[in-house]
């Protein structure tokens, strides 16, 4: 057997036998679970407390150690929050869609509850980590993830690693600006393309084209049994997200994206829209490469229990 062989079988042995505790803070529910290698154990799910950050802290906090009780080995805890990190990223500045988390010290926090040191990583970009290492981007050098749900999240990921950038802010492809003078988005721009194509976006226009409360599902539907306004207002946000795609092809010429969440969901219509777009827009210069992410739901938990070990 070749040094090399020997090389590559102890770094296959070494990558089967790590274990952390991956966390998944949403603004409804929690989800743990413990990495083993590549497959994911224990996963289970609560709903997310609103009363609050501390409790939600508290929650958090029970939950790992219930894990640890049951997993002794897995002493490496990494967790993902929705929203912008500190530049130290030991605490999140705010989370929208959790009640009362702003200016939020999570790892102080945790520390103290657990006795250890924990990891926190943006919800987003520990998908991205998760898909890149073990999903749809897996094998590639370079990727980038996105979410399109009731917001627009995104990581990107070379050689294994999550790309940050020099402040830290690398990747908010959702505060992209693709509308200048357009619909404001949580984070106070007008036209960013969270604001104009995230499933929120989608239903406000389909409700205000339509005169009417529409869902962002119904309005796929309605889409695509050919309803003329529902069918404008989604594919006009199908192409501000392909466009910025193209874009993005064009400013960092990734191997490979990948796209998920809840609106991604709605499947082949979805992603024709999309695919449409990022390759009519980006023709000139370099095919774009579209992939579905495959580790749906899981894809939180797993990259957060990743970003334990330093990704």
């Amino acid at each position: 057997m070749t040094t090399q062989q020997v090389q590559f079988l102890s770094t296959q042995t070494a990558q089967a036998q790590r274990v952390s505790i991956g966390v998944d803070v949403g603004g409804t529910k929690i989800a743990v679970g413990v990495l083993r290698g590549e497959e994911l154990l224990d996963r289970h799910v609560q709903p997310t407390p609103e009363t609050g950050w501390p409790a939600v802290l508290d929650a958090v906090a029970a939950q790992i150690r219930l894990l640890q009780n049951a997993h002794p080995d897995a002493v490496l805890v990494g967790i993902g929050v929705p929203g912008p990190l500190t530049a130290d990223r030991t605490g999140v500045k705010f989370a929208p869609n959790i009640y009362g988390f702003t200016d939020v010290p999570l790892v102080e926090g945790l520390s103290e509850r657990l006795n250890q040191t924990v990891v926190l990583e943006n919800d987003a970009k520990a998908a991205a980590l998760a898909e890149a290492v073990l999903g749809a981007a897996r094998g590639t050098s370079s990727s980038v993830y996105i979410t399109v749900s009731t917001g627009i999240g995104s990581g990107i990921v070379l050689g294994g690693q999550i790309w940050r950038g020099f402040n830290g802010v690398a990747g908010e492809f959702g505060h992209v600006t693709v509308l200048p003078g357009g619909p404001v988005s949580g984070a106070g721009l007008d036209g960013a393309l969270e604001a104009v194509a995230s499933g929120t976006a989608i239903a406000r226009d389909a409700s205000y084209a339509l005169n009417r409360e529409v869902s962002t599902a119904e309005a796929f539907a309605l889409a695509q049994t050919g309803n003329p306004q529902a069918r404008r207002v989604v594919e006009q946000a199908m192409k501000h997200i392909g466009v910025a795609i193209a874009d993005i092809q064009k400013l960092l010429d990734p191997e490979v994206f990948v796209i998920g969440g809840g609106v991604a969901a709605v499947g082949d219509y979805f992603f024709e829209n999309v695919n449409r777009a990022a390759q009519e827009y980006g023709a000139a210069f370099a095919p774009v490469v579209i992939r579905r992410a495959q580790l749906a739901g899981d894809a939180g938990v797993i990259g957060a229990a990743l970003s334990a070990f330093g990704g």
